[in-house]
């Protein structure tokens, strides 16, 4: 084990110390990825959006006439993937309007405004440069965070932010152009800001990256409490003025939807309900005769599974009072995992996997806080996940029923 991840740490270092070849690398990663997507649906980019039929006849003066259109599999009617719910939303903005899209829940997407407003400064331009939007965020801020985190870790931990350039679960959350990535590399920018004292930007990146995925209170909460026992009343008030505008955001959304509620995302937190229901499923499986595909679909879940449970124990190695703001984080979003559900998390690989993106820079900051922490486990099953998902995405994710627009 210690071997593999000197080799590993060596390679992190190889690229750190050379920064072109990285970007070679991140960008035959990524590409690979997209264009093989887009190969599955005649080449239209539109097909990582994930346009369900159902939705998109309720949205078509905001569908663009080329989109590919998933049709879905029996019992689906065609729904889709969170992605869509971004863009809908996005040209409501674009349009300069609230209005909610037709056909989806506001109840906990629409607190989530941020991804669609950065997709709105594009949609400005029409529907094809709102897709264009989605795709420049999630590769910009990635790119952005990934030498913000750099210049803010010490020379000997540098070679760290290497792993969240080519974080699996970055990758996968781009795959399917949701909001995952763009909410960690906007907390990133906004600790950036926070430890170069540029006040202003700190209280808008991080309210914005509150503003486009809740989690963002994980990594952030952690740093107010280290504030106020630290006696930072002056830092300690600048982290609480995160909340004002997402505050009064969902003021708003309480009085824009009637029967809205913040509440209602604690409906999700079903403790280990997930993982319970993941294994009885891979139990089931052993008596019924699936295909080789299938049997890689399920278990490519598994491997998460141990993941969360190396994450659950890695903040209590090493020197606990080391970093602790940065263990609490890490708790935090380990927490999320162990009480996501199976209907909503568990039963899909992208939906659970999505999860973890923030584990990496909360890792990478603790690692360079504290060299005692015994972290080579999680960041080799990281890099192992990589792998698996290239392989997945390349090899055994099959085209689903489509059609090319609404006509």
């Amino acid at each position: 084990m210690q071997k593999l991840y000197s080799q590993v740490e060596f390679g992190f270092k190889f690229l750190d110390k050379n920064l072109k070849v990285l970007m070679i690398v991140f960008a035959v990663i990524w590409g690979v990825t997209t264009l093989s997507y887009w190969k599955k649906y005649e080449w239209n980019p539109t097909s990582m959006v994930n346009f369900g039929k159902e939705f998109a006849l309720q949205n078509q003066g905001e569908t663009p006439s080329s989109a590919i259109l998933f049709k879905g599999e029996e019992g689906d009617l065609g729904a889709g993937y969170d992605g869509q719910i971004f863009y809908y939303f996005s040209r409501s903005l674009s349009n300069l309007t609230l209005n909610w899209p037709k056909g989806f829940d506001e109840s906990y997407r629409a607190p989530r405004i941020g991804y669609p407003f950065l997709i709105s400064l594009f949609g400005f331009f029409g529907k094809y440069f709102s897709i264009l939007g989605m795709y420049f965020w999630n590769l910009f801020l990635i790119l952005l965070s990934f030498f913000a985190l750099r210049n803010l870790l010490s020379e000997d931990s540098k070679h760290l932010s290497v792993l969240y350039l080519l974080s699996p679960f970055a990758l996968g959350s781009y795959y399917v152009l949701v909001s995952d990535s763009v909410m960690v590399s906007l907390v990133i920018l906004a600790y950036y800001c926070l430890k170069k004292e540029k006040n202003l930007f700190f209280v808008l990146l991080s309210s914005l990256a509150i503003l486009t995925k809740e989690p963002a209170l994980f990594f952030l909460f952690p740093l107010g409490l280290k504030a106020v026992w630290e006696k930072d009343i002056k830092k300690a008030a600048l982290i609480a003025a995160t909340l004002v505008i997402p505050v009064a955001w969902h003021l708003y959304l309480s009085y824009r939807f009637p029967n809205w509620r913040a509440a209602r995302l604690t409906e999700f937190i079903l403790p280990f309900e997930g993982m319970i229901r993941y294994f009885e499923s891979i139990f089931t499986s052993f008596s019924a005769q699936i295909s080789w595909k299938e049997s890689a679909r399920l278990l490519s879940r598994f491997p998460l599974v141990v993941l969360f449970m190396l994450g659950s124990f890695l903040p209590f190695t090493g020197k606990i009072k080391k970093g602790w703001e940065f263990r609490i984080s890490f708790l935090l979003v380990m927490f999320m995992i162990g009480t996501a559900g199976f209907y909503h998390f568990w039963s899909v690989y992208e939906n659970v996997s999505r999860m973890f993106t923030l584990s990496l820079p909360a890792l990478i900051l603790l690692a360079d806080e504290d060299r005692s922490l015994i972290k080579k486990e999680y960041i080799l099953l990281t890099i192992a996940l990589l792998g698996l998902f290239l392989i997945k995405a390349l090899f055994i994710t099959k085209p689903m029923l489509y059609q090319i627009g609404l006509g």
